[in-house]
């Protein structure tokens, strides 16, 4: 029986998963904030929260 043994990735790789992954974020924020920066879409968030009471 033959286990696959988990080596660490290269340096350079986690570097760009590390560097892929905050970028990804700040994408996500970016858009995140543009759509709080819309007023409708502000009402209807308000909208939906309240109907949850």
């Amino acid at each position: 029986m033959t286990t696959a043994s988990s080596t660490p990735p290269e340096p350079r790789r986690r570097l760009w998963l590390r560097v892929g992954g905050w970028a990804l974020a700040s994408v996500v924020l970016a858009a995140v904030f543009m759509l709080y920066t819309q007023p409708e879409f502000m009402v209807r968030m308000a909208d939906h929260v309240w109907a949850c009471f």
